[in-house]
């Protein structure tokens, strides 16, 4: 490695962890003020852990598109639902079966896939402007209301409705002000993280002259999708495989309304070709068969180990792709 990508590679990876540990600290922050405002765990499950784990994509997605790098944010958001299907679900899958029991699941399944093809379409003309902007936030607030209702009128009996209460009630107990605290500087720290990590995408996709979408894709996308792969292999172990998938489809679901909105409202750009022809196609192939795998089958929905195995290969294949087209070897 030069001395010329030695630093951006340096901030990058320090960017990184910073911004795993700072999204932990906010996420519980958040989670703490919610309870002391006596708010209901489920509500709490969706808004603020749902929103929680998207927010390292938001406030790279947001810096990047301040920074007139819209690619890269973009590229944020899409990669980042790849690798949470692909990579977190299949690691998952891998180390533990999971077994879909919830009913809520089998609802927002569709409606994820309905939100991802309706983001394709919206972009086919290969703008992502401001008034593309202005729908998909209209659609985050109709999805979260729905959501939030959805999981109100939750039977109590439903597994995904005691995994989230328990899951709600292990996050660290604080007082309100240390909750204000962590929320605070959760939130800073991932700022400065976040710049530093997009500083330093940018110098490296700058030296290796390749698109900063490519970056966006990988180094950003996997580094971002790092607190729902913790979340996953922890609610893996525990046998808490609805709330997991829960998370993963509130979490692809707020990248794409939510992290997508950001540079087409502060940004306006034009795709990369390789965007609308490639990743956001492969984003909606994995989203149909993350699907597909969890249709029940004799009244059973499992994504067993060979399903996560799938998953795993198709994910490495996807990178191999994207560092040929890196090389302009594709």
């Amino acid at each position: 490695m030069t001395t010329t990508l030695l630093l951006p590679s340096i901030v990058l990876l320090i960017g990184l962890v910073l911004l795993v540990w700072s999204s932990d600290i906010f996420v519980d922050g958040a989670a703490s003020v919610s309870n002391h405002l006596a708010i209901s765990p489920l509500i709490i499950g969706v808004v603020v852990l749902g929103f929680g784990t998207s927010m390292p994509e938001i406030i790279v997605a947001t810096l990047a598109a301040l920074d007139n790098s819209p690619g890269l944010a973009i590229g944020n958001a899409v990669g980042s639902n790849i690798a949470n299907i692909a990579m977190v679900l299949g690691v998952a899958a891998i180390i533990s079966p999971i077994v879909i029991k919830s009913s809520i699941l089998k609802r927002e399944l569709p409606m994820l896939l309905a939100i991802s093809l309706g983001a394709y379409v919206l972009v086919l003309d290969g703008n992502l402007g401001f008034a593309d902007g202005i729908v998909l936030v209209v659609a985050l607030i109709l999805a979260v209301i729905w959501m939030i209702k959805a999981n109100i009128d939750l039977n109590p009996s439903d597994p995904l409705s005691s995994e989230t209460i328990q899951a709600v009630d292990t996050l660290p107990e604080l007082s309100m002000k240390k909750s204000i605290v962590f929320v605070v500087g959760g939130l800073l720290i991932l700022m400065v993280s976040a710049k530093m990590m997009v500083w330093g995408a940018v110098e490296i996709a700058t030296a290796f002259e390749i698109s900063e979408a490519v970056i966006g894709l990988t180094i950003i996308a996997i580094g971002t999708s790092l607190p729902e792969l913790a979340a996953a292999i922890s609610a893996a172990r525990k046998n808490e495989a609805d709330l997991m998938i829960g998370n993963i489809i509130g979490s692809n679901m707020f990248n794409i309304l939510a992290v997508l909105a950001v540079p087409a409202l502060l940004s306006p750009s034009i795709l990369d070709s390789d965007m609308l022809i490639i990743d956001m196609p492969v984003m909606l192939g994995f989203t149909v068969l993350m699907l597909l795998f969890a249709l029940p089958r004799n009244g059973i929905a499992v994504i067993n180990k060979s399903k996560g195995l799938l998953l795993t290969i198709g994910f490495v294949a996807y990178l191999i792709v994207l560092f040929l087209r890196s090389t302009h070897v594709v």
